[in-house]
Parts: C-alpha cells; sequence; structure tokens
C-alpha cells in the first residue's frame, strides 16, 4: 500500500504566488470583520437598517453583480487560453474582463452620485456609513484591479511571450478576490436588512 505523494511545490506556490494569497486571506479577514459589525449593529436596530436599505436601488446592484461575475468569467477564460498559447484569444477576454470592471465602476458611480445628491452620505445614518466604507473600499480593489490587468493587457500585447503564466494567475486571483467581495457585499447591502 502506497501513501499519495504530496506536491508540496503547490502547496507552497499556488497560482499567484503565496504572498498574493495572504492578501487575499487579509482582505476577506478585513471585510469579513466589518460584516460581523456591521450585523451586530443592524441587530441593534434592526428597523433603521430595514428602511435605509429600501433606499438602495436593488437593480444597480444586481447588474454589478452580473458586470463582476462576467468579468471573473472571462478572467477565467484569459488564463486558461493563455495556459494554451492561445495569446490572442486570452488578450481578448482580458479586454472584456477590463470592460466589466469598467461597466462596474461607471455603474457604481451613478449610484454614488444618485446616493450623495439626496443627502444619503457617510454622515447620514449608521446603515450609510458601512453602505459607503464597504463599497468604496470595494471600489478601490476594483481599481487596483483594473492597473494590474491593464497591465497584463499590455504585455500580452506588446510581448506575449515575456508574460509569466504565474503573473497572469496573479491577476486573475486578484480579480476574482474582487467579485468574492462583491459576493458578500451585495446581498448584505441590498437583500437582507
Amino acid at each position: 500500500m502506497g501513501f499519495a505523494k504530496i506536491d508540496y511545490k503547490n502547496l507552497y506556490y499556488p497560482p499567484g504566488g503565496i504572498l498574493l494569497w495572504i492578501v487575499i486571506y487579509l482582505e476577506l479577514i478585513t471585510f469579513g470583520i466589518a460584516l460581523v459589525f456591521m450585523a451586530l449593529d443592524a441587530q441593534e436596530n434592526p428597523q433603521l437598517f430595514h428602511d435605509s436599505r429600501l433606499l438602495l436601488n436593488r437593480t444597480y446592484g444586481m447588474i454589478n453583480t452580473v458586470f463582476l461575475l462576467s468579468s471573473g468569467w472571462c478572467m477565467a477564460q484569459s488564463v486558461q487560453l493563455f495556459k494554451k498559447q492561445e495569446y490572442q484569444k486570452s488578450r481578448k477576454f482580458l479586454l472584456i474582463t477590463i470592460l466589466g470592471g469598467l461597466l462596474f465602476l461607471g455603474l457604481k458611480s451613478i449610484e454614488y452620485y444618485d446616493k450623495a445628491a439626496v443627502g444619503l452620505g457617510i454622515d447620514y445614518n449608521t446603515f450609510f456609513s458601512y453602505y459607503w466604507m464597504l463599497t468604496l473600499f470595494h471600489v478601490v480593489h476594483v481599481l487596483v484591479g483594473l492597473v494590474i490587468l491593464g497591465s497584463l493587457y499590455l504585455g500580452l500585447r506588446d510581448n506575449p511571450y515575456g508574460t509569466k503564466t504565474e503573473d497572469i494567475e496573479a491577476g486573475g486571483a486578484f480579480w476574482h478576490l474582487c467579485d468574492l467581495i462583491w459576493l458578500l457585499l451585495f446581498p448584505v447591502l441590498y437583500l437582507l436588512y
């Protein structure tokens, strides 16, 4: 009877590198802690959180979910095509990924404008303090992700053979972090209270 061989290289060097995964876990823990505190505050004043949630545009939130999930799927396709050395197709899917992120930011900007125009700022109440802090922190992640994806796109365009698989995987992992964070934020902010 033989023992299964453990591939320590994959354990210590996950796609994108171990440092990136440490950052991803820290970010998820940070958002998780904020959501726990939000839930605790919501228990103390459920009516305020319920009434405030109703002031959000659920349609915007759902459309933005589609934008991010679609772009996440395109990112996964880009990584797989890159590994198959289909660089032109990989670049096209990467461009669609970037477009999804830009559409997300565009719609989020409209939503922010709508909220600010009627006085629903960060200091309006506890719910909106969480809404603004959590979503703006997520927007920062999306912006960083777009910079990463943009640099990957330029690398694929100018020198696809000089781009490393680890770089594409790291970009994909970071972009999927943005998807995952939004999948935590959307139901908590737009649906639950």
